[in-house]
């Protein structure tokens, strides 16, 4: 398997590069050169089997050529072995035709972990097959962060510097980042939101003397093996409930487009995926973006599902590549556009082709808590408020094809406002009770790329 810039003019790289590499060097994402396609006598033959089985199965065109089958198969098995429910991302029914696929049984309670738990062991087979280290730049608006040090704490060829924005991530959040005790992990507070910090991590990947001197690398969800781990309980969720001889939606909650964008590529691979539901909360680009065919950057508002207070989403540009048929002068234009102008239109045939991949909506803060109360109430089930945001969006979709929405965070990250919205103070598991006894340790800095590469030059690894 091949993987090609959005951009058009870096080279090409198969998956061992893609995986280290994370940006194009022309400032691209990288995708597959082609989409492969399971057969629905493929997929039938999926339905019953362990998560970590239809993993294999639905990531191996990915890695083709790359990895042996049995070694990948083993970083899968080692990268779910510390989940604590069998079934890796089990499914809750709450009605008749509703599910949540809960994503947050990985070791920081929160999505990111189904990803960050294999990038790690792709990244140190690569880079122990190479003998080389590495610096790895994150950017996070909360759980990024938390899952990627937690995955790299004990890695022996890879430096961890995670860059956060100053006060805008829960304070679970921020000690999951800043407690753990690791002379690998380096955690930076910045002046400024996540989009600041996604732009700092995206310039260093710019500057292509520092990049190649310090062996950056990133394991935010520009790197394609986030993605095609994700890409995974899109699949077990729709063959449990029927797929491919019943299609399924999906409302998702959504940031940096990343999780949404692996539902694409589900239905790209042959999933009957129905309907692909873009939930925002009042930082609603991309829901303003469905609605209305322009892409354009406001003002990020704080709100109480931190993690999607984002205004540039990043994997947004991968559907464009597609949408445009891969013609990557438009992505360019486009991309230059909202550099210089905040801005971009999109055409109005690709517009029409994005209407028909997804729907969308948008929640605001009192109706983010009135969900988590309302859930509670109904169902018994207690919501974080990202969770929030994507179900009160799903409420409102027709659908007659079974409605999953991701539930991509315990509440107990976010206990003050799940305790504002219902009453109820959810606990922390018991691996992580004495979290706010733990003593915290990061930077303060200056939303400056100068600042911030002078900081990786004194702490990081020259490779």
């Amino acid at each position: 398997m091949q993987y090609v810039s959005t951009r058009g003019t870096a080279p090409g790289l198969g998956f061992e590069d893609v995986i280290l590499t994370g940006l194009a060097a022309d400032g691209g994402l990288y995708v597959p050169e082609q989409w492969p396609v399971l057969s629905d006598d493929e997929w039938r033959s999926l339905r019953g089997k362990s998560y970590a089985d239809i993993a294999l199965a639905v990531m191996s065109p990915f890695v083709a050529g790359a990895i042996e089958p049995g070694e990948f198969r083993q970083m899968i098995n080692d990268a779910y072995a510390g989940f604590d429910h069998p079934a890796v991302t089990p499914l809750t029914q709450l009605d008749a035709n509703h599910w949540l696929l809960e994503l947050y049984h990985g070791p920081t309670l929160a999505f990111k972990d189904v990803a960050l738990q294999l990038l790690v062991r792709l990244m140190n087979w690569a880079l122990e097959k190479r003998d080389e280290y590495a610096n790895v730049v994150v950017a996070t608006s909360g759980d990024t962060g938390g899952a990627a040090i937690e995955a790299f704490r004990h890695s022996k060829r890879a430096r961890v510097f995670c860059l956060h924005p100053d006060e805008r991530v829960s304070p679970v959040q921020r000690r999951q980042m800043t407690t753990v005790d690791s002379p690998s992990i380096f955690n930076i507070a910045i002046k400024g939101t996540f989009d600041d910090c996604q732009d700092l991590v995206k310039a260093m990947f710019n500057h292509k003397e520092f990049r190649d001197k310090y062996k950056i690398a990133g394991v935010n969800s520009i790197n394609w093996a986030r993605i095609m781990a994700q890409v995974v309980y899109y699949a077990t969720t729709a063959l449990a409930l029927g797929g491919p001889d019943r299609k399924v939606s999906f409302t998702v909650p959504t940031g940096n487009f990343g999780d949404i964008f692996a539902g694409y590529v589900a239905k790209k691979m042959g999933l009957p995926i129905d309907r692909l539901v873009i939930a925002t909360n009042s930082n609603d680009i991309l829901d303003r973006t469905v609605r209305t065919g322009r892409y354009e950057v406001t003002g990020v508002h704080e709100t109480a599902s931190p993690s999607m207070d984002i205004q540039v989403s990043s994997n947004f540009e991968r559907v464009l590549f597609d949408l445009y048929d891969r013609d990557a002068d438009k992505i360019n234009s486009a991309m230059s556009g909202l550099k210089q102008s905040g801005a971009f239109s999109i055409d109005e045939p690709q517009l029409v082709k994005l209407r028909q991949l997804f729907a969308s909506g948008r929640t605001d803060e009192e109706a983010t808590a009135e969900c988590i109360r309302q859930t509670l109430e109904t169902t018994g089930k207690l919501i974080d408020p990202h969770t929030a945001v994507a179900y009160n969006v799903a409420r409102n979709i027709d659908s007659v094809s079974p409605m999953v929405t991701l539930s991509t965070a315990h509440p107990a990250k976010f206990p003050a406002a799940v305790k504002k919205a219902c009453g109820i103070d959810p606990a922390l598991p018991p691996h992580m009770a004495d979290l706010f006894e733990r003593q915290e340790k990061y930077e303060i800095l200056a939303n400056d790329i100068d600042v911030v590469e002078d900081f990786i030059r004194s702490a990081g690894r020259d490779v």
